[in-house]
């Protein structure tokens, strides 16, 4: 592992980073290999609260999930901060919340309050100005330098893309360490964020399945000069899909027996969470072993 998320930024290849939501898909994803990843504040509002990326997740919910998951894991974490959950003082406090938690990057957004899925129609944004007050209330506020400040612009649906890139520019001269365009509508347009914008800092692209930005792999992102790519919700869509498939059979059928090739049984599912690991430790510790 390298020394800090912000090397392994300026590295090759493209940072490839799943989203999740919980301590769980955080465990699996690590276990899958990935050098990093992404707390998605959709995934958390889809789960936690059954409901629509619409800003009704609270700062001190987000701090709670990435406590939980940082427990588990121990890649860095690239946290969903929305818009900050205020303004910039509130940005200072989510700052400090979010990296006691164990959070190594925050992603602030500056669409205007409820803010919604960068992927929804209708938003807003906020004056520039407001915007990079908040992005050097971030910096000023964290505790490692080491922590990124990644900031995102949703003024492609609002303003215009020249307009996005100005901001985007604006951000970057603000002090922050990533910069994120989201929806971009093309191809062309995608590349074109990375001709404006690359060289000084890395650039970040945000690939939702069904949403404005055609799906692009992380292969070609790298070729067009980005240098991070998430995937935020993927993984809730595969697992509310699964989930609506079983609960479907098992109404059918009175029992989860049809779909069983496609589960962890009892043993299976313990392993994968390290149960007979954890037992083990806990014999140990009951025994009065040395460490």
């Amino acid at each position: 592992m390298v020394a800090s998320l912000r090397s392994r930024l300026s590295a090759k290849p493209i940072l490839l980073t799943p989203g999740v939501y919980d301590a769980l898909t955080a465990c699996l994803a690590e276990q899958a290999g990935f050098e990093a990843l992404y707390v998605s504040g959709a995934g958390i509002a889809y789960t936690r609260l059954g409901r629509p990326d619409i800003g009704l997740v609270s700062m001190a919910e987000v701090t709670e999930t990435i406590a939980l998951i940082r427990d588990r894991v121990g890649v860095p974490l690239i946290v969903d901060a929305d818009t900050g959950y205020g303004n910039a003082l509130n940005v200072q406090r989510t700052m400090r919340a979010f990296e006691r938690a164990g959070a190594n990057a925050l992603q602030l957004e500056d669409q205007t309050y409820p803010k919604r899925c960068g992927h929804l129609a209708d938003k807003g944004v906020i004056p520039t100005s407001e915007m990079t007050g908040k992005i050097k209330a971030a910096v000023d506020a964290r505790h490692d330098p080491e922590t990124l400040v990644i900031a995102r612009t949703d003024a492609v649906a609002v303003e215009g893309f020249e307009r996005a890139i100005e901001r985007a520019l604006a951000y970057r001269e603000a002090g922050a360490d990533v910069l994120f365009v989201e929806a971009p509508k093309t191809h062309d347009q995608l590349r074109a964020v990375a001709t404006a914008l690359g060289g000084e800092v890395p650039l970040m692209a945000n690939m939702v399945e069904g949403g404005q930005t055609p799906l692009t792999g992380a292969a070609d992102l790298e070729a067009l000069g980005f240098a991070l790519v998430i995937f935020p919700g993927a993984v809730v869509r595969a697992v509310a899909k699964a989930a609506q498939d079983f609960y479907a059979t098992l109404r059918q059928h009175g029992t989860s027996a049809p779909f069983a090739p496609r589960m962890f049984d009892f043993d299976a599912l313990n392993d994968v969470i390290g149960t007979p690991a954890m037992l083990d430790l806990g014999r140990r510790y009951e025994g009065g072993e040395p460490s």
